[in-house]
């Protein structure tokens, strides 16, 4: 089926939710596995997130606070965005391949402006939006399998 068709199917923006949730869940594994490995504060990138709606703030409390509808919102919308493009075939391959264009926007773009987001180590931020895309391409790619008429509601 074809993005454009696909645009269409009422089930696209539900797959995309939940393959959205499903990456802001797990998507944040590579760094905060490399983060205990290192000796790092696991909570680092989170609090970094948090600049993003409060980018003044210095206290990591709200800072914690302000990243959970930050996170939540970004992986949603991302997920969505990916599901409406991502082709039938190679989804988590390509899905991939997006999470690494989305941490160059994240990172390499957005991320410049905010201290504590240029402050992390990179190499970590980049496997967690690597595997971000490729969860929600295996989210997608087994909701497209499952079939329109056998989605869940």
């Amino acid at each position: 089926m074809s993005a454009r068709g696909r645009r269409a199917q009422p089930g696209v923006l539900r797959d995309g939710l939940e393959a959205g949730a499903v990456g802001a869940v797990l998507g944040g594994v590579p760094s905060t596995v490399h983060a205990l490995a290192t000796g790092r504060d696991p909570l680092e990138a989170t609090v970094a997130a948090g600049t993003l709606l409060l980018p003044r703030e210095t206290r990591p409390g709200r800072l914690l606070l302000a990243a959970v509808p930050a996170h939540v919102a970004l992986s949603l919308g991302w997920g969505a965005a990916l599901a409406r493009v991502l082709p039938d075939r190679r989804t988590v391959a390509l899905g991939a391949a997006a999470g690494l264009a989305i941490a160059a926007l994240d990172l390499g773009v957005i991320g410049r402006r905010f201290p504590r987001i240029r402050a992390l180590s990179q190499a970590p931020q980049v496997a967690d939006h690597l595997a971000f895309g490729a969860l929600v391409g295996a989210v997608v790619s087994r909701r497209r399998r499952a079939g329109s008429g056998q989605r869940r509601r």
